[in-house]
Formats: structure tokens, C-alpha cells, sequence
């Protein structure tokens, strides 16, 4: 069966043998843990705990909502650049972005600032990104972190605005075995020259622990492979520019416990990089076209401070476990847009040359109880409170040749306006969430919460006073999820829910050339914050050795913001402003599952469709993923869970009615694609606590030259083949 035209029956019956998020077995949480094994083959089939989707712990099984979980034992074996590069093996889930550090989340075809990246329950999201392109996961190295936790769908009640789309919790490890332990790792992949070191020290001495651990990573740009992809051709293996990184990751964490319920902690956190962007392949390698776009951050800088008090088993009146952090973070970075080869008529070009410096603080916190009541119902609530404050420097060079007399030389103009007001952005929000186990078998989730967002300009250099303004959005989110679980094996899920996303500074108040250099961006301070209604309903069935779990989602963006064209030029490029469209229409089907077979073996595979609507102007294309998407592995574990292997493979489906306006150089279709890897590992030394793990992938096996969805029309390809080894060390 050729792969490219693999029929929807086919991937039905793939279905039946899927590899969902989470159908691994827990660690013990009584001994050390040794991160180089798991038993996959356990008798029976057990599911893991996750917290992000009801801010409690919770079988997967048991939670009333679509979440899937990775711990560290999948990122040790998949050795990823960020959280985020895992997403495309995941029902739902895609990536946005290229290279080692610029990947970022999407989230059923929802991106940018519509999918909250929080750490362990703290937002990382900032209000002066672009509303396309999210926070970054690499500010988060991948061997700090314990489970990643994906909620698909909105989950404004909990976390507030931006969680519209879902939620992405990257969960880090903490101390929680007596004496002294730690790890050192190292990550070779050749596709890109990247070299990785890793390594942690961490323990308990009594009532004390601590954790200081650090990454370094030097990786160059990678390599396409030739090939054809849809109306683009590479005659040969090709550079893709600015993929590379050279970045390090910090982490220093301390926490005293008194008399067994309280605790007092402590954690600061460093990510510094250099010279990393959106990737780009010379125009003159696969298109007549002269623009070229070029996107770089010559530096960003990360420090986040982090204080925090948790009481157990207080056993209040009004609470039996309470928690409080607060945090302040400082993010510094540099972005660099230049833009050439622009002709808007024979004999001309206009180039741009934008250098914007910005500077980002935030304080924040969150105070949140929790009281079981009755013995049935689990009470959540709190109060969270975060403000962005943006300052912004711009230097801007628009060079216009062609446009004066014959003979006459480029006209240049420098402009060191600020394209974006220092500005402050604000929220404070009140939650409330009951968690009834109504009977033995059914049970509800019912939360709401208000809140208040505040996006404030203030006085900056080239700005009249005139334009100084505050708006202000209020509103109120609610949610209703159930779950009845009809066998001990069976359960069905139904979830109801309003999400929230007021709209960010650059929404607003941004005035200057686009980033991918499409246009000129025009404030517009007047948008309205967009909110959803968001219906999920879904089944899971497990038993020893089968896993199987399948949802239809249909979620409605009311007032969503789009970028839309005014039909004026300035600076002989089209002009462009955020606004509100009544109604956009995202819906879907999301299956997995996986079967333990005798011998070792595990087989399984996942199945996503995905349709998109703008129900105002159903010829504008919506949505930033693909129409259907097929992940399927077949994997060994010795029986002394030493050694395993595994083959995987991904089929993306064509996406049609993508574009609307002009036609980018890969044409009017997104083509299907299919990828190919393998990877095995071996832990070849254990004693004690003391073990030593080799791992070694081989991607891409087939060479095939092909984009991620959001990366196909700003034509930056994923690598060509490519091997990865790593050691690991734990002790």
C-alpha cells in the first residue's frame, strides 16, 4: 500500500494499535530512580498520574478531559532539542518553527499565543511575542524535566488568558531521595554538528534538599536533503540558515521542610543563547522570487527568580493544602528582520534592515487551596496575578533604490522610533474549581473564574502623548467535564468549556514591517479579546495489555484575531491590521492506543483529522496544521529491559485550500509526506544506584525533503537523514 494515499480505513484499523501519551508505567516512587530502564511489558497495563488538567493528581484514565503525558524516560530515549520536537509523533499536537532552539508548540491546529507554556504551572508565555509565534520550550532544558503534560483544548479556567487553544506544563525534577544522587549525559546528532553536555547533582539531607544542574550545547546549521516538495525542487543537499544555536540552561534549587507539613523554597534559572533564528534557504536555490527573509536573534537572555511556601494536611476549616509562589523573571533579546530583494516594479528594490531590542520583566504569583469536602468533592481555588512590563528600542533602515532620476543613488531613511510603545500588561484572576465524584462511577469537574487583563502604554521616545491609552478586558470563563466509567476497563468523557485570550501588546499597539516581511503592520488598541466554546467527547478502554482512547473535538473562536489587509501601502508595502472575525471553526478527531504483544514486543500508532473553518469568509483558509496525520512504531524490550529497539514512521496528509491571495513557491497544496526512524539503546552497566545507558537514532532514514505545516510556505524544510548517539550516566 503506498503510504502517500494510505486510505481512512486503513488508518481506522491503525487506530486499534496506538501509541497514546501515557500508557507507560509509573516509577516506584520508593526507590531511586533509574532512568535508563522501564518495564514496558509489565502485565498490566497501567496509565500515569497527571496534575495540569485538574491541579491535582490523577490517573490519566480517570481525568475528564484530553491530556497526554511523556515522562523522562521518553526523553532520554528520544533525545529531543526541546519539549516541543516531540509533538509531531502526538495525536492533536504539531510544531511551529525550525532548528534547536526556535520549535514551538501547536495544539489542534491553535499556535503562537493561543497555547499557554507554563513550567511547573507557571506561565513562561510573555505579552511581547507575536501572536504566531508563542514562547519558546527551549528556555526549559528537556533533562531537567520530569513528565511534559499536554491539556488539548482550552483550560482558561485554571490558567487564565492565552489557554484558549491548550496547555503545555513542563514539569522539572526535584530531590526526593536521601543522600547525594546526580546524572551526566551527552548528545551528538551529526545532521547538524550539535554537541550536548548535561549534568545534575541533587539530594535530601534530612529535612534539606537541593538540586543544581546545568547544559551546554553548540549545534550548527542543518542540512536539507534534495528531493521535491510539492513545486519546489533542491537539486542537492542544501544549508538551512540560522538552525544552529549556542546556548546554555542554568538551574540552582533549594527547599527546607518544617515539622513534615510545611515547606519553604527556593529556585533560579538561566538560559542565555546565541545567534538562533527562523531558518532560511537562499531564494535562488528553488524559486525565481528576489525576496529574501531573514529572521535572527543574535542573543536572548532568561532569569527567572522563584519563591514559594507549601502547607499539607493543615486541615483548616477553609483549607487542608495551600500554596504559594511567586516569581519574577527578566527576558532580553534581540531580533533582527532584514528583508531584501523586494521589486515592486522592473529597475527597483526596496530592502529593510530592523534591529529591535526589548526587555521584558515580569512579576507574578499564585495563590491556590485546596479542601476536601464532604469526602466527595475536592475543592481548588486561588487567586494569580502576573504583570508584563515591555520596553522596546528599534533601529530601522529602508533603503529604496530605483526610485529617483536616472543616475540618482538609493534613498535611505533611518528611523530609531520604537515599532512598539513601552507598554505594561497586566492580569489578575479569581478560580474556582469543585471536583465531585458524584457516585462510584461518575464523576464532575465543574470550575469558573473571573478575571481582569490591563494592556497600558507609556511614555516613549517618538511617540506623541496622544497615543498614550490603557484598555482594559473582563470577563468570566466557565467549564463543565464529566466522566462515567462504564467497566472497570471503560470510560466515556464529555467536556464543555469557554476559554479566553485578551489580546497582547503587539496586537495592539505594534506599528512596523512584519516579521516574515509580508506587509506593514498598523496598530489597532481597539481589538476585542477573543473567548471559545470548546465540546470534546471522548472514550478510553484498557485492560492488561491494551490500551485504546479516541476524542471529537469542535471548537468555536468567537471574535478571534486575524491579520487582515486594509488595501493601502505604506512604504510600498501592503498594509496590514489585527482584527476581530466573528466566527472561526476548528474540529476534529484525535485516536490511540497501544497492545503489548508476547516476546517484548509493543505495536501501536495514532490517527489525527483536522478541518478548519472561517465561517464569516469560508474562502479564507484557516487553521495551522495538517488534515490528517498517521504515527505508528513497533518497538522490543529485552527481558532483562537492557536493551530495546524501535521503528517509527509518520504519514502526513495533503492540505488543500491552504492560501488565500498569492501563491507561495511550494504552490496551492501542501503535498503528503512520509518520515522514517529508528533508535535502540542499551544499558550496559548497573550496580546499585550507579548505571550507564548508550543510545543511537538514525532520522529521516529515507531522505525525504519536506515542511512542517506552519514551516512550508516560508519554505524552511525539516533535516535531511541523520544520526544521533548519546551516553547517560546516573548514580
Amino acid at each position: 500500500m503506498h503510504m502517500r494515499r494510505l486510505p481512512f480505513a486503513a488508518l481506522a484499523a491503525l487506530t486499534l494499535v496506538a501509541a497514546p501519551l501515557g500508557a507507560q508505567q509509573p516509577q516506584n516512587p520508593s526507590q531511586p530512580s533509574d532512568t535508563t530502564t522501564r518495564n514496558r511489558e509489565q502485565p498490566i497495563r497501567l496509565t500515569p498520574v497527571a496534575v495540569t488538567a485538574t491541579r491535582s493528581e490523577k490517573d490519566v484514565f480517570l481525568t475528564p478531559t484530553p491530556v497526554g503525558v511523556m515522562d523522562a524516560q521518553d526523553l532520554l530515549e528520544l533525545k529531543p532539542n526541546t519539549a516541543a520536537d516531540v509533538f509531531t509523533r502526538l495525536p492533536g499536537l504539531d510544531v511551529t518553527g525550525v532548528g534547536a532552539s526556535q520549535v514551538r508548540p501547536s495544539i489542534r491546529g491553535q499556535r503562537g499565543q493561543r497555547i499557554l507554556l507554563i513550567q511547573d504551572g507557571l506561565r513562561l508565555n510573555n505579552a511581547r511575542r507575536q501572536q504566531d509565534f508563542g514562547e519558546i520550550p527551549a528556555l526549559v532544558d528537556v533533562g531537567r524535566i520530569e513528565t511534559i503534560e499536554v491539556v488539548r483544548g482550552p483550560s482558561s479556567v485554571l490558567y487564565g488568558t492565552d489557554a484558549i487553544g491548550g496547555v503545555v506544563n513542563m514539569r522539572t525534577r526535584k530531590p526526593r531521595y536521601e543522600g547525594i544522587h546526580g546524572s551526566l549525559g551527552f548528545r551528538y546528532s551529526e545532521y547538524d554538528s550539535q554537541y550536548k553536555g548535561v549534568g545534575t547533582v541533587n539530594g535530601r539531607l534530612g529535612d534539606f534538599s537541593f538540586q543544581v544542574s546545568g547544559s551546554a550545547r553548540q549545534a550548527s546549521e542543518y542540512t536539507a536533503p534534495s528531493g521535491t516538495y510539492g513545486e519546489i525542487t533542491l537539486d542537492s543537499a542544501t544549508k538551512v540558515l540560522n538552525t544552529g544555536a549556542d546556548d546554555y540552561n542554568l538551574e540552582a534549587y533549594a527547599a527546607y521542610e518544617i515539622a513534615g507539613r510545611h515547606e519553604v523554597w527556593g529556585k533560579y534559572e538561566r538560559y542565555k543563547a546565541d545567534t538562533s533564528g527562523f531558518g532560511l534557504i537562499e531564494p535562488a536555490e528553488y524559486t525565481d522570487e528576489t525576496s529574501r527573509i531573514e529572521i535572527l536573534y543574535p542573543f536572548q537572555t532568561f532569569d527567572k527568580v522563584t519563591a514559594g511556601y507549601r502547607g499539607n494536611q493543615l486541615n483548616t476549616p477553609i483549607a487542608d493544602n495551600v500554596e504559594f509562589i511567586g516569581y519574577y523573571q527578566d527576558n532580553s533579546r534581540q531580533l533582527n528582520n532584514n528583508i531584501t530583494g523586494i521589486v515592486p516594479f522592473p529597475g527597483a528594490e526596496i530592502q529593510f534592515f530592523t534591529e529591535n531590542f526589548t526587555d521584558i520583566e515580569t512579576l507574578g504569583g499564585r495563590l491556590e487551596a485546596k479542601k476536601l469536602a464532604w469526602g466527595r468533592v475536592m475543592w481548588t481555588y486561588g487567586v494569580d496575578y502576573f504583570r508584563d512590563n515591555a520596553q522596546n528600542a528599534d533601529t530601522s533602515t529602508n533603503i529604496m533604490s530605483g526610485f529617483g532620476p536616472p543616475g540618482s543613488g538609493p534613498m535611505v531613511f533611518v528611523d530609531s522610533v520604537a515599532n512598539l510603545q513601552n507598554a505594561s500588561y497586566s492580569s489578575v484572576g479569581l478560580f474556582a474549581q469543585a471536583d465531585w465524584q458524584l457516585t462510584d462511577r461518575a464523576s464532575v469537574i465543574l470550575g469558573a473564574r473571573w478575571q481582569n487583563v490591563a494592556a497600558k502604554t507609556k511614555p516613549t521616545p517618538g511617540y506623541a502623548d496622544s497615543l498614550l491609552t490603557s484598555e482594559t478586558d473582563r470577563t468570566i470563563v466557565a467549564a463543565l467535564n464529566a466522566l462515567y466509567s462504564v467497566t472497570d476497563n471503560v470510560t466515556l468523557i464529555g467536556t464543555v468549556g469557554r476559554g479566553f485570550r485578551s489580546p497582547n501588546l503587539v496586537e495592539r499597539f505594534f506599528a512596523g514591517p512584519t516579521p516574515e516581511g509580508s506587509g506593514y503592520q498598523l496598530r489597532n488598541q481597539n481589538l476585542k479579546p477573543e473567548t471559545s466554546l470548546n465540546f470534546d467527547v471522548g472514550a478510553r478502554f484498557r485492560n492488561r495489555t491494551v490500551y485504546l482512547e479516541g476524542f471529537f473535538f469542535y471548537n468555536t473562536i468567537f471574535d478571534g484575531i486575524r491579520i487582515a489587509a486594509t488595501g493601502d501601502t505604506i512604504s510600498g508595502m501592503p498594509a496590514f491590521m489585527n482584527v476581530n472575525v466573528d466566527e472561526l471553526r476548528f474540529l476534529g478527531v484525535e485516536l490511540s492506543g497501544d497492545v503489548l504483544l508476547p516476546a517484548g514486543f509493543v505495536v501501536g500508532a495514532n490517527y489525527t483529522h483536522f478541518e478548519t473553518k472561517d465561517v464569516n469568509d469560508p474562502q479564507n483558509p484557516v487553521g495551522d496544521s495538517y488534515s490528517d496525520k498517521v504515527v505508528g512504531r513497533v518497538r522490543w524490550t529485552d527481558p532483562g529491559r537492557s536493551v530495546f529497539a524501535e521503528y517509527e514512521f509518520r504519514w502526513n496528509g495533503e492540505r488543500k485550500e491552504v492560501f488565500a491571495g498569492s501563491v507561495p513557491p511550494v504552490g496551492p497544496v501542501l503535498p503528503a509526506f512520509m518520515t522514517h526512524s529508528v533508535r535502540a539503546g542499551w544499558t550496559f552497566f548497573r550496580r546499585g544506584n550507579l548505571t550507564q545507558r548508550i543510545g543511537v537514532s538514525l532520522t529521516n532514514l529515507t531522505n525525504e525533503l519536506y515542511a512542517e505545516f506552519a514551516n512550508a510556505s516560508f519554505f524552511r524544510p525539516q533535516p535531511r537523514r541523520g544520526l544521533l548517539v548519546s551516553w547517560d550516566m546516573t548514580f
